[in-house]
């Protein structure tokens, strides 16, 4: 799948990660008794992948340190003949080292390492207590080690914006990181930091490397509002206005389809502790993210919950493919 902007010069190189499908591949309730009993796991991720066109694969690290060096070589070998680039799906800096991440790009030439940052969900810092900090320090010494070893190595080490870091905060890091240090891009994730999708690209494009397009349904409640994973394109993100201006950056980037989790995400902005550890913003600001939040938003009193939190497993593989195949379809639209 490859998707321009209206002047035929932005190209996204798009393809899967998995993320968005982690019943189907065996990643949700790993080790627990709701464990995909029938994971199709790597080869069915690369399957699936192959049926839509893809043109970019995010893989998994897990899977990958699983496989001998030839195995891993082979994969390589493998995508290259149907024309899939990789990219390598890391866990979190503040978290494991990144040697596994580093020896995964190394077997499979890949050009892009992402890295998410810290554990926290749904903005909320306030819930880490005093780790926020202790989180917020790892992650400088770690991309001060981490950054000079990328641009050695002729990687781009590329953190995500995982609901927990602001726009400016993001490039910040960059800065702290180095040149082979940049973002990806997770296009769903402005609305846990209280930021519009538009006003977080404007901030973040120059540094943007790899997108995860990711959209969510916005379902306001008393305490804030819930996030509610839906296909590519059917939500609150503005994706034509959104390319538009990574265009102003970049002739060509690579993306991934990524639909949200299988729990909606909660922000509760409406208490006044969900705000801890977080920067001054003004009320113009917070606008922007709340008139945002209305397009396509989901009606307060419909049922939110996705089939994991009905406990409707029998349904959950056909619930998640039937959302990356029309992610794919809408996707698509965009080039015409």
């Amino acid at each position: 799948m490859t998707t321009p902007d209206s002047k035929d010069r932005f190209m996204l190189e798009v393809g899967l990660n998995p993320y968005g499908l982690t019943y189907h591949l065996g990643l949700q309730g790993r080790g627990t008794p709701r464990a995909n009993p029938r994971p199709a796991g790597l080869d069915g991720f690369i399957a699936l992948a192959t049926d839509l066109g893809a043109r970019v694969l995010e893989i998994w690290v897990p899977w990958l340190t699983e496989l001998s060096d030839d195995a891993v070589i082979a994969l390589r070998e493998r995508l290259a003949g149907i024309g899939i680039a990789p990219v390598v799906s890391g866990g979190l800096l503040v978290g494991e080292p990144l040697d596994d991440a580093f020896r995964a790009a190394r077997l499979l030439k890949a050009k892009i390492i992402r890295t998410a940052l810290t554990p926290v969900l749904c903005g909320d810092r306030n819930a880490a207590g005093e780790k926020w900090s202790e989180y917020v320090g790892i992650i400088r010494e770690r991309l001060v080690e981490w950054g000079p070893r990328a641009n050695a190595e002729g990687y781009v080490l590329a953190i995500e914006n995982h609901q927990d870091f602001t726009s400016r905060e993001l490039v910040d890091f960059c800065a702290l990181g180095g040149g082979s240090v940049g973002v990806t891009f997770d296009t769903g994730n402005t609305f846990p930091v209280g930021e519009a999708p538009l006003d977080f690209t404007k901030v973040i494009a120059p540094y943007v490397r790899h997108v995860h397009l990711k959209d969510y349904r916005v379902q306001f409640t008393t305490e804030g509002y819930r996030l509610i994973r839906c296909a590519i394109g059917d939500g609150a993100v503005p994706f034509a206005e959104l390319f538009a201006i990574l265009g102003q950056h970049h002739d060509r980037l690579t993306a991934v389809l990524e639909p949200g989790a299988l729990e909606a995400r909660h922000v509760r902005y409406l208490s006044d502790d969900w705000w801890r550890g977080y920067p001054p913003k003004t009320a113009r600001e917070f606008a922007a993210c709340l008139a945002a939040a209305q397009r396509n938003r989901l009606p307060d009193d419909a049922d939110y919950r996705t089939p994991w939190e009905r406990e409707d497993d029998g349904s959950l593989v056909s619930y998640e493919l039937d959302m990356i195949r029309r992610s794919a379809a809408n996707m698509r639209k965009l080039v015409r």
